[in-house]
């Protein structure tokens, strides 16, 4: 039975079912209302996609405000060298080879000097040797009848776009000319292939080559003179901050082990930026790598000469990672199931931690001798003290055989019997052992680094800090000097007074 009530927002109905509830009747949504919810539910995703997208960009901006000027750069360069297709004058000099300058700002321009330089270099190298061996072999070509010119063309665009490609597979092809050699390729099959239907090929030639140095010199004018972003500044910095997140990771990863007042179990965010640091050291392989390949290519500029021993900073990245791999074994025999007494991780927390701070010292006194230029004074005595620490600590697992095991802990094989003393099982002393050896292995890796740093500061020759103060001194010594000069003056003259 059916009841038409009326509520206060309209007509509702009713059924009495058959126990005496009673239901109301919702009618069904028509197709219009079905499309313009789903339509909604669209719009309302995409709109939060894109907030969600600005936030991110937002974020990477305020990150690393060197990125917007980077892009602000790029737009100026782009709007400038425009220009030349606006004046008439540029236009008809260059005619439509213009398009080449705005094409050159686009693939050239790189956040780095470095990286700018060298492909300016390798840009303005490779088209000129392209433009005029294609020019030369147009030449023969075209002596050669026009029966043969074809084929030379065909032949020469082959042999040399492959003995090009090829060279790319070299090393030391690779490294400093390897954009050249794809630059080569392209100007030289453009330029022989369009001679064989363009009379003016040597005017065409030099028309490419006129906008490309045009595209070139603003690019390096932009590039040096704006804001500057240098590659070898930024591989200096890399390294010191390298390294320092290794000297935290190694705290974090001991001081998570030997915690027994639950310190870090409390607060997570410290001990995970800690204990993550060796990743970011086993990641910036490429990064370095790609930063001392460009930073080659920069001039001088601030504390860093024409010369640097930029391949000196490989040296200590790849003596870094082979430390952070025994850091990231360390760091796994936290989370193992498999882990050691508490009497016995009570007995070697003291060495471990003593090892753990006097190996991060060293490497964070190594990170201020890159990060200063100075040469350390104390590096030496903290090296020494790193060692004592080991020493210390393979003498403490020597003892562990020997040490005594609680009776609550005690094994049904190491029970007590008249003859013998309760005695530590062998599988509970190998964790310990496992994270012991781990450490001493880091200590001579961390020995290794300092090695690479001194011979970075032989090479570039870093400042001690004993010249720095004496350079200091000295004007305080001057003075003094000077002073009593004046004073002996004066009592000569005196003398001759009297």
């Amino acid at each position: 039975m059916a009841h038409q009530e009326k509520a206060t927002s309209g007509v509702e109905w009713r059924i009495t079912l058959g126990d005496g509830s009673s239901k109301s009747l919702v009618p069904d949504a028509g197709p219009v209302s079905r499309i313009w919810a789903r339509l909604g539910g669209l719009i309302a995703g995409l709109v939060l996609k894109v907030w969600e997208f600005l936030k991110r960009a937002w974020d990477i901006g305020v990150d690393d405000p060197r990125k917007v000027i980077h892009c602000l750069k790029v737009g100026m360069a782009l709007t400038v060298v425009s220009l030349v297709y606006f004046m008439r004058p540029l236009y008809k000099g260059l005619g439509g080879n213009a398009m080449w300058a705005i094409m050159t700002v686009v693939v050239v321009l790189e956040n780095t000097v470095g990286a700018t330089i060298y492909k300016c270099s390798n840009r303005v190298f490779a088209t000129t040797l392209a433009g005029f061996l294609a020019f030369g072999v147009h030449w023969v070509a075209s002596q050669s009848g026009h029966e043969f010119e074809a084929l030379i063309t065909g032949a020469s665009v082959f042999i040399l776009a492959s003995a090009t490609t090829f060279s790319r597979f070299i090393p030391s092809v690779k490294a400093l000319f390897d954009y050249g050699a794809l630059i080569f390729i392209l100007t030289f099959s453009l330029v022989t292939v369009s001679g064989y239907r363009v009379d003016k090929l040597f005017d065409m030639a030099c028309q490419r080559i006129s906008t490309i140095l045009i595209g070139t010199s603003l690019c390096l004018l932009v590039t040096m003179f704006i804001c500057p972003i240098w590659a070898g500044e930024e591989l200096h910095i890399l390294i010191s901050r390298n390294m320092d997140k290794l000297a935290n990771s190694l705290d974090g990863c001991v001081d998570e082990h030997f915690d027994y007042n639950g310190e870090h179990k409390d607060s997570d965010k410290q001990p995970d930026k800690k204990l993550l640091g060796y990743k970011c050291v086993l990641s910036s392989k490429a990064t370095e790598e790609s930063m001392a390949k460009f930073a080659r290519w920069e001039p001088a500029h601030g504390r860093f000469n024409f010369k640097h021993p930029w391949q000196q900073y490989l040296k200590i990245g790849a003596s870094m990672r082979s430390c952070a791999c025994c850091v990231a074994a360390l760091n796994s025999c936290i989370d193992s199931e498999n882990q050691a007494p508490e009497f016995i991780k009570k007995h070697l927390s003291n060495i471990c931690l003593k090892v753990s701070s006097s190996s991060s010292s060293v490497l964070k006194e190594a990170a201020k001798t890159i990060k200063t230029m100075k040469r350390s004074s104390s590096i030496e005595f903290l090296v020494e003290e790193m060692s004592s620490a080991v020493q210390d600590m393979q003498n403490e697992i020597k003892y562990l055989p020997k040490l005594p095991s609680p009776p609550e802990v005690l094994h049904p094989e190491s029970i007590e019997t008249d003859d013998t003393t309760p005695t530590i099982h062998l599988m509970d002393v190998i964790p310990v052992v496992t994270l012991a050896s781990l450490m001493i292995e880091i200590s001579s890796r961390i020995q290794a680094i300092v090695e690479t740093v001194e011979e970075l500061a032989v090479l570039a020759k870093f400042k001690g800090e004993v010249q720095e103060k004496a350079k200091q001194n000295q004007p305080n010594i001057n003075r003094i000097v000077a002073s009593q000069l004046n004073d002996d003056q004066q009592t000569i003259k005196a003398l001759e007074r009297v």
